[in-house]
């Protein structure tokens, strides 16, 4: 069984820029797709970006596409969310899943 520790959230104004960092455990973690999704208060979990098992595969939301970028080092079992130009609707606790597992998230918050 697969365990996820998200980290790097935290406080930050508009404008500014975040990483997430992503720590898997568990299993053979260099073959499977990791992704990141989000849930703000009163809102559905939605999906923000992917990356498939072989870097050159990856896949964002539309809301964050070239400002956020999703990589991972096969070597540290984690996966990154490098957040840029971060604006208050980002604020969202961030989760990292794989193969069904989830962790339990790192808060973002953005003020304008």
């Amino acid at each position: 069984q697969v365990q996820l520790v998200e980290s790097g959230g935290g406080l930050v104004q508009a404008g500014g820029s975040l990483r997430l960092s992503c720590a898997a455990s568990g299993r053979a973690f260099s073959t499977y797709a990791m992704g990141w999704f989000r849930q703000a208060p009163g809102r559905e979990r939605e999906f923000v970006a992917a990356i498939g098992w072989s870097t050159e595969n990856t896949y964002y939301e539309d809301s964050v596409k070239g400002r956020f970028t999703i990589s991972r080092d096969n070597a540290k079992n984690t996966v990154y969310l490098q957040m840029n130009s971060l604006k208050p609707e980002d604020t969202a606790l961030y989760y990292c899943t794989t193969g069904g597992a989830w962790g339990r998230g790192t808060q973002v918050t953005v003020s304008a």
